[in-house]
Parts: structure tokens; sequence; C-alpha cells
């Protein structure tokens, strides 16, 4: 048997971005060329980007997408590629298919269309595609290559299992080589998943998996590449880094993976990771975007101070820039230690007082709100005079707004609608307060960067005199457990109770997550990092009763 030289691209693409996507494929294809290479795996849909949505609907955009993969294909001499698109079919069912294209020749040999498609969670490939009704193999220098796009090597590791198994048929044809395209979004915890799912998929057929992966933030969804290859004893043998693009190249012969001797490195921990993770998500959705400068409340407090210094890094210092807004009801140490953060970041930073807006407000609607008693309205008031000026510096000098709130808050509502909950970007809104600690000590574990005392003093909105989270919340070691189990596990209030918290916090909590649905719709979008975030992936109905 020939040796086949096979090469894994590690690329980010940008959904819809045909020119930018087709110039970086044929950048690689001849670079690869020229290191000899015999294949070159692209991950799924990579011509288009993954998930173009309802972008698959426009004609010209299922055009571009089929004209792109021709054009692709003529790059494809003297060597071969899997590339990963959209094609439109002629059979019954959905017009379109999630293909992976093997070119070689100068054209497309051959079109292996997708056969399990995920419609759950974040996905909704059966909204748009036809299934393919068949697997076959394709054949590079004597090899025997099974594709199986993306879900198609997962048809027992979710809830259910599907009926089909398109590895089994690849097998059966001879394959001897799995092939695996694939855009699989990243959470904390998906790494360990994959590993495992691979590594018992290749050991039960005795077949080495080749995974290539999308790389990129595309709206709340981040792929983090770790793109890998694991020999038919189950034993990973290639991984390529998290958030960076990369090629890397090895043999397969005899059924053997061979390389130049380099291995995998280990797996960072899950806050050095989660850290990463976010910056990525920021740097990235910032350039895909085309924006280049934000803009945040700073209030002293732990959330945004996270949120500053994740931005800081992602985007550089000079970039970030941090308003201090200070009401009557602001500790001195608030504002001290928000000014603290800022020359330790080496912020530009500015202080807008809101006491006098905040009165402004308050006058013009005396007449209405005269014989009441003062509350959360008013208190509100403040937090939307805070957004429209963030919005005003947005606007005038387009920084766009980072919104600090986390995952906790979100959840139950503590947070103001048109207010703190503004901003183009959630960074924190799949984060837990008790991780948001976690991330600030990580980031502090050599220098102090964010102010111990912004770490160390009992949350506040400071809305009020001498007001604390916990007036309002749980502590919230319990109030995130709670959360976990609701939204991640999907555990019902019964269920939450028999784990032996008490029953009327968890009715409240459970109550307050959906009496709040209607704010998160209004949310900005989430950078997803848990396996089950708000927005995509965890529709919910607002005009219900249910517990």
């Amino acid at each position: 048997m020939a040796s086949l030289k096979i090469s894994l691209a590690q690329i980010n693409f940008t959904i819809g971005d045909f020119e930018g996507n087709t110039s970086k494929i044929a950048d690689t294809l001849f670079t690869a060329k020229r290191a000899g290479i015999d294949l070159v795996v692209f991950s799924e849909l990579a011509v288009c980007g993954y998930m173009p949505e309802d972008l698959l609907d426009f004609p010209w955009f299922i055009d571009k997408c089929e004209q792109s993969l021709e054009a692709v294909a003529e790059s494809c001499q003297g060597i071969s590629a899997i590339v990963g698109g959209v094609m439109r079919q002629s059979g019954v069912g959905k017009q379109l298919q999630n293909v992976a294209c093997f070119m070689q020749n100068g054209r497309i040999e051959k079109v292996i269309a997708k056969t399990l498609l995920p419609t759950y969670d974040v996905f909704s490939e059966a909204r748009y595609f036809q299934a393919a009704s068949s697997n076959e193999i394709i054949v590079v220098k004597d090899t025997k290559i099974g594709i199986a796009i993306c879900e198609d090597l997962w048809h027992h590791y979710n809830s259910f299992e599907y009926e089909k198994n398109p590895i089994e048929e690849l097998i059966e044809q001879g394959a001897e080589l799995i092939i695996n395209p694939s855009a699989s979004p990243y959470y904390v915890g998906k790494e360990e998943l994959r590993n495992k799912v691979f590594q018992e998929q290749s050991l039960k057929y005795q077949v080495p998996i080749v995974h290539v992966n999308q790389l990129g933030m595309h709206t709340e969804l981040l792929f983090d590449g770790r793109s890998k290859v694991y020999d038919s004893n189950g034993t990973k043998i290639i991984s390529l880094p998290a958030y960076e693009e990369a090629n890397f190249s090895f043999q397969f012969e005899n059924q053997q993976i061979k390389t130049d001797g380099k291995t995998w490195n280990d797996f960072p921990t899950e806050i050095a990771d989660l850290y990463d993770t976010l910056i990525f998500g920021i740097r990235d959705y910032f350039k895909k975007m085309g924006f280049t400068k934000a803009v945040l409340g700073s209030s002293g407090g732990i959330d945004s101070a996270l949120v500053q210094t994740l931005a800081s890094k992602a985007l550089g210092a000079e970039n970030v820039l941090a308003v201090l807004m200070p009401s009557k009801y602001s500790s001195e140490g608030s504002i001290s230690d928000a000014i603290a953060l800022s020359e330790n970041l080496g912020n530009s930073y500015h202080v807008l007082p809101i006491t006098e807006v905040h009165q402004a407000y308050e006058q013009t609607l005396v007449s209405i709100f005269q014989d009441t008693a003062v509350g959360l309205a008013e208190e509100n008031i403040q937090a939307r005079s805070r957004a429209i000026l963030l919005m005003a510096i947005s606007n005038k000098f387009g920084n766009i707004l980072l919104n600090t709130s986390n995952k906790s808050e979100m959840a139950v509502g503590y947070s103001t609608l048109y207010g703190d909950l503004c901003g183009s970007l959630s960074v924190i809104g799949d984060v837990y307060k008790t991780k948001v600690y976690e991330l600030c000590h990580y980031i502090n574990q050599t220098t102090t960067i964010i102010p111990q005392n912004i770490i160390e003093k009992e949350p506040s909105a400071e809305l009020r005199p001498d007001q604390k989270d916990s007036d309002s919340l749980p502590e919230y070691a319990v109030l995130d457990s709670i959360l976990r189990l609701y939204i991640e596990e999907q555990r019902g209030l019964d269920e939450i109770i028999m784990e032996g918290y008490d029953p009327t916090m968890v009715q409240k909590i459970i109550e307050m997550v959906n009496r709040n649905e209607y704010k998160r719709y209004q949310a900005p979008p989430i950078i997803k990092v848990s396996s089950k975030s708000f927005g995509r992936g965890r529709s919910m109905p607002l005009v219900a009763k249910y517990q």
C-alpha cells in the first residue's frame, strides 16, 4: 500500500465571506502541494462557515457556495482535498445538503453528504438540509477513506441514538481511515467529551480517526479548533492547538499514523482554558465585525473588573475605555478601586457622575410619581442613565459597548432592562458569579491586576443606601448550584429539592428564572462557554405558565 501524506488544515473561517474563505483554502493547498502533501482536510462548511442559518434560504448564497467549491476544486491539480460546503440536491426532501467534496484533478470527484443532522441544543440542521440516504468511501492512493461529517461520528453519544450508524456502513465498505470534518462548538467540558468519543469509536472499529474542527467566533458559538488524530488503538497521536490557525501533516501507511515525533500537548486547567476562551471570543468577535475599540461601565465591582481585564487582553489596553459613573450611593472605595484597575491595566478612563442626570429624570417624572413610595423604578433610572451615557459614547466614537452582567444575574433578572443589560456583546453572560471569582483569582495569581478590594468586598449594585446583592439573592455558591441544576442539567423543582436544598428557596429561584425570560430575549449575544447558555440553545416561551 502506498504511503499517504495527509495535512490537517485548521482555519478560522467567516460566515458568508466566500472570497476570504476560498483564498485561505487556496493558499493552504498551494503551500501543501509544495510540501508534497497528498490530501488536505478542511473543516465542515469550510467555504461558507458554520452555521449560515437563514442565509441558506437565499438562492444567491447557495450559488456562491457552489461556485466557491468549484473554484477551490480547480486548485486541486497534483493534490487532493476534502472541503466542506453546501450544495443543492435533486432528490426528494430538502433542496440542500451539508456536504464534504472530495477534490482532485482540478474537479469535484465525489460529493459526500452528511447523514446525521443535529437538531437539538444550538443545532438546527434539519431545518435546512436533507440527510444522506447512504454512505460511501473514497479512494486516495489506494487508501480507502470514509468521510463522516461531524455528527456522523456521534450517532449514540447524545441523549438519544440515531437510527443509522454511518461509521458501521463505512467500515463494512472497507474504510481504513475515518476523516471527520467538523464544526464542533466549544463549552467547558466539551474537549473531554470529544476525546472520549473519538477514543471509543477508533477502538471499537479498530480504525484511525482524523478530526478537523472549525475555528472562530460565529455569533454566540465559539469554535476552538483542537483538531486531532487517533490511531486504531484509541490513542491520541496528534492534537492541534486551541484558538489559533494551524496545519499539521502526518503519514498514513499500513493503517499506521506516522509523525515527525511531535506529540499532543497536555490540556490546560479548566479555569485557564475558560480565560483563554473568553479572550479569543472577544478578539474574534470584534475582528469579524470590523470593530477595534470597546467601552464599558466600570463600577468598581468584580464583574466589570473582569470584563475590563479580559477586553484589555483581547483588544489591547489602549483600545478599551472605562467610564466611571458614580451616583450619590456609590462608595468612595468603588471609585478608587475602578481608577486603580484602569491604572493597572493602562486603560483610559473618564469619571461622569450621574447624580444630576438622575435628579433630572426624577424631576421630570415628579408629577406622575407623586404620592408614591420611592422604590425599584427610581433605582433603575440610575442604571438606565448610565446606559444612555455609554451608548452616547459608543455612537460618538465608535467604541462598542461590552455588557458586564454575569450568568447568575441574568438567570434571576438581577439586571435592568435598557440599563446594565445593554451592550453589543455579553462577555460573561454564560459565566456564573462563583466562576467570576475564580477567573479573577487566576488573573491575579502572579501579579495583582484586579485590586484585591474589588475581589473581597461584598457585591452590591449600589442603587440605594447600604444595598447588598444578598438582600435580594441567596449566597452565590448556593444560588449557582441551584441554577446549574435547573439550567444546565434541566432538573425540575422536586428533583432539585431532593438534592437537599430549601424548598422555598428553590421555588423562589425557579420562579425568578422563569419570570425574567423576557429580559434575556432582549439581552446582547452571549459568548457561549457552558453546555446550556441563554440565547441560542435554550428556547423558552414567554407567554406561558410553568414551574
